[in-house]
Protein backbone atom coordinates (compact mmCIF):
# COMPACT_ATOMS: atom_id res chain seq x y z
CA UNK A 1 0.00 0.00 0.00
CA UNK A 2 3.14 2.25 1.21
CA UNK A 3 4.64 1.80 -2.58
CA UNK A 4 1.17 2.54 -4.37
CA UNK A 5 0.79 5.83 -1.96
CA UNK A 6 4.16 7.04 -2.91
CA UNK A 7 3.71 6.68 -6.91
CA UNK A 8 0.39 8.27 -7.06
CA UNK A 9 1.77 10.97 -4.65
CA UNK A 10 -0.70 10.47 -1.86
CA UNK A 11 1.44 10.70 1.85
CA UNK A 12 1.63 7.53 4.19
CA UNK A 13 1.23 9.80 6.72
CA UNK A 14 -1.13 12.77 6.45
CA UNK A 15 0.16 14.84 8.85
CA UNK A 16 3.64 14.71 7.30
CA UNK A 17 2.50 16.18 3.55
CA UNK A 18 3.86 19.17 3.17
CA UNK A 19 1.16 21.06 3.68
CA UNK A 20 1.58 24.08 6.18
CA UNK A 21 -1.56 24.44 8.86
CA UNK A 22 -3.90 26.49 5.76
CA UNK A 23 -3.47 24.07 3.62
CA UNK A 24 -0.59 25.38 1.15
CA UNK A 25 2.26 23.30 -0.21
CA UNK A 26 5.92 24.72 -0.38
CA UNK A 27 4.87 24.25 -4.22
CA UNK A 28 2.08 26.50 -3.65
CA UNK A 29 3.78 28.63 -1.91
CA UNK A 30 7.20 28.86 -4.45
CA UNK A 31 4.34 30.41 -7.02
CA UNK A 32 2.54 32.41 -4.86
CA UNK A 33 5.93 33.76 -4.28
CA UNK A 34 7.09 34.07 -7.97
CA UNK A 35 3.17 35.66 -8.90
CA UNK A 36 4.10 38.09 -5.72
CA UNK A 37 7.81 39.08 -7.62
CA UNK A 38 5.80 39.85 -10.84
CA UNK A 39 3.24 42.34 -9.02
CA UNK A 40 6.16 44.12 -6.83
CA UNK A 41 8.15 44.55 -9.87
CA UNK A 42 4.88 46.06 -12.06
CA UNK A 43 4.24 48.07 -9.00
CA UNK A 44 8.11 49.74 -8.43
CA UNK A 45 7.92 49.83 -12.61
CA UNK A 46 4.99 52.30 -12.59
CA UNK A 47 6.47 54.01 -9.42
CA UNK A 48 9.74 54.75 -11.32
CA UNK A 49 7.97 55.81 -14.56
CA UNK A 50 5.69 58.27 -12.30
CA UNK A 51 8.28 59.13 -10.86
CA UNK A 52 10.55 60.04 -13.72
CA UNK A 53 8.16 61.78 -15.89
CA UNK A 54 7.44 64.17 -12.53
CA UNK A 55 10.86 64.88 -11.93
CA UNK A 56 11.64 65.36 -15.11
CA UNK A 57 8.86 67.81 -16.41
CA UNK A 58 9.15 69.64 -12.95
CA UNK A 59 12.97 70.29 -13.65
CA UNK A 60 12.09 71.23 -17.12
CA UNK A 61 10.02 73.74 -15.66
CA UNK A 62 11.87 75.15 -13.58
CA UNK A 63 14.51 75.33 -16.08
CA UNK A 64 12.63 77.18 -18.65
CA UNK A 65 9.12 78.63 -17.23
CA UNK A 66 9.64 79.33 -14.15
CA UNK A 67 9.83 83.76 -13.73
CA UNK A 68 8.37 83.00 -17.71
CA UNK A 69 5.06 84.33 -18.74
CA UNK A 70 2.38 81.15 -18.44
CA UNK A 71 2.23 79.50 -22.01
CA UNK A 72 -1.04 78.60 -23.12
CA UNK A 73 -1.78 75.21 -24.18
CA UNK A 74 -5.88 75.41 -24.90
CA UNK A 75 -6.47 78.77 -24.88
CA UNK A 76 -6.82 80.25 -22.00
CA UNK A 77 -8.69 76.39 -20.71
CA UNK A 78 -5.02 74.92 -20.30
CA UNK A 79 -2.01 76.36 -19.18
CA UNK A 80 1.42 75.60 -18.12
CA UNK A 81 2.40 78.29 -15.33
CA UNK A 82 4.84 77.49 -12.90
CA UNK A 83 4.48 78.17 -9.35
CA UNK A 84 5.60 76.71 -6.20
CA UNK A 85 3.10 75.72 -3.68
CA UNK A 86 4.01 74.94 -0.04
CA UNK A 87 0.64 73.32 0.83
CA UNK A 88 -1.37 70.76 -0.21
CA UNK A 89 -3.91 70.55 -3.18
CA UNK A 90 -5.72 73.59 -3.79
CA UNK A 91 -2.68 75.33 -1.80
CA UNK A 92 -4.32 74.24 1.44
CA UNK A 93 -2.65 74.16 4.74
CA UNK A 94 0.90 76.11 3.86
CA UNK A 95 2.09 76.30 7.40
CA UNK A 96 1.91 72.52 7.70
CA UNK A 97 4.73 71.80 4.94
CA UNK A 98 6.22 69.61 7.57
CA UNK A 99 3.47 67.13 8.42
CA UNK A 100 2.37 66.64 4.55
CA UNK A 101 5.88 65.63 4.29
CA UNK A 102 5.60 62.83 7.52
CA UNK A 103 2.02 62.15 5.98
CA UNK A 104 4.19 61.34 2.55
CA UNK A 105 6.22 59.63 4.08
CA UNK A 106 3.61 57.48 6.09
CA UNK A 107 2.00 56.77 2.63
CA UNK A 108 5.42 55.37 1.15
CA UNK A 109 6.09 52.84 4.14
CA UNK A 110 2.21 51.81 4.04
CA UNK A 111 2.43 51.01 0.30
CA UNK A 112 5.78 48.75 0.82
CA UNK A 113 4.08 46.76 3.96
CA UNK A 114 0.70 46.03 1.20
CA UNK A 115 3.30 45.22 -1.21
CA UNK A 116 4.28 42.30 0.62
CA UNK A 117 1.17 40.46 -0.05
CA UNK A 118 0.38 41.93 -3.85
CA UNK A 119 -0.57 39.14 -5.77
CA UNK A 120 -3.38 41.59 -8.19
CA UNK A 121 -2.08 43.57 -10.95
CA UNK A 122 -4.32 46.28 -11.16
CA UNK A 123 -3.19 47.19 -7.79
CA UNK A 124 0.14 46.90 -8.38
CA UNK A 125 -0.26 50.00 -11.12
CA UNK A 126 -2.43 51.62 -8.67
CA UNK A 127 -0.40 51.66 -5.35
CA UNK A 128 2.71 52.11 -7.99
CA UNK A 129 1.06 55.73 -9.53
CA UNK A 130 0.83 56.26 -5.83
CA UNK A 131 4.27 56.03 -5.07
CA UNK A 132 5.75 57.31 -8.11
CA UNK A 133 3.92 60.41 -7.30
CA UNK A 134 4.42 60.15 -3.33
CA UNK A 135 7.97 60.17 -4.12
CA UNK A 136 7.91 62.83 -6.74
CA UNK A 137 6.29 65.45 -4.22
CA UNK A 138 8.59 64.40 -1.53
CA UNK A 139 11.43 64.78 -3.34
CA UNK A 140 10.15 68.36 -3.65
CA UNK A 141 9.32 68.64 -0.31
CA UNK A 142 12.87 67.57 0.97
CA UNK A 143 15.64 69.15 -1.86
CA UNK A 144 13.27 72.72 -2.39
CA UNK A 145 13.99 75.84 -1.15
CA UNK A 146 13.35 76.69 1.44
CA UNK A 147 14.59 74.31 3.55
CA UNK A 148 14.60 70.31 4.28
CA UNK A 149 11.24 69.11 4.99
CA UNK A 150 9.73 72.64 3.72
CA UNK A 151 9.98 72.81 0.53
CA UNK A 152 7.56 73.90 -1.78
CA UNK A 153 6.39 71.78 -4.38
CA UNK A 154 6.39 72.94 -7.87
CA UNK A 155 3.14 73.06 -10.14
CA UNK A 156 2.53 73.97 -13.54
CA UNK A 157 -0.69 72.08 -15.03
CA UNK A 158 -2.96 75.04 -14.74
CA UNK A 159 -6.90 74.22 -16.02
CA UNK A 160 -8.76 77.33 -16.17
CA UNK A 161 -10.76 78.28 -12.36
CA UNK A 162 -8.71 75.12 -10.82
CA UNK A 163 -5.90 74.33 -8.92
CA UNK A 164 -2.29 74.15 -10.46
CA UNK A 165 -1.31 70.69 -10.29
CA UNK A 166 1.76 68.54 -11.59
CA UNK A 167 2.10 65.03 -12.89
CA UNK A 168 2.63 63.44 -9.35
CA UNK A 169 -0.47 65.31 -7.94
CA UNK A 170 -2.27 63.18 -11.07
CA UNK A 171 -0.74 59.91 -10.39
CA UNK A 172 -1.94 59.99 -6.65
CA UNK A 173 -5.77 61.14 -8.04
CA UNK A 174 -5.31 58.30 -10.67
CA UNK A 175 -4.06 55.53 -8.33
CA UNK A 176 -6.11 56.63 -6.01
CA UNK A 177 -9.62 56.78 -8.16
CA UNK A 178 -8.17 53.14 -9.15
CA UNK A 179 -7.91 51.91 -5.77
CA UNK A 180 -11.84 53.10 -5.07
CA UNK A 181 -12.95 51.51 -8.76
CA UNK A 182 -11.27 48.13 -7.27
CA UNK A 183 -12.69 48.41 -3.66
CA UNK A 184 -15.79 48.70 -5.43
CA UNK A 185 -15.67 46.01 -7.23
CA UNK A 186 -14.46 43.61 -4.19
CA UNK A 187 -10.79 42.78 -5.40
CA UNK A 188 -8.00 43.14 -3.06
CA UNK A 189 -4.67 43.43 -2.78
CA UNK A 190 -3.72 39.98 -2.93
CA UNK A 191 -5.86 39.13 -5.49
CA UNK A 192 -8.96 37.76 -3.38
CA UNK A 193 -12.30 39.02 -5.20
CA UNK A 194 -15.18 39.03 -2.96
CA UNK A 195 -18.66 39.26 -4.83
CA UNK A 196 -20.77 40.97 -1.48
Amino acid sequence: MAEAERIIGMPENPDVDGTDEGGSTAADAAVNAGRGKRKILALLSVAVVAYLLDLGSKMLVVAKLEHQPPIDIIGDWLQFRAIRNPGAAFGIGEAFTVIFTIIATGVIVVIFRIARKLYSLPWAIALGLLLGGALGNLTDRIFRAPGVFEGAVVDFIAPKNSAVFNLADSAIVCGGILIVILSFKGLDPDGTVHKD
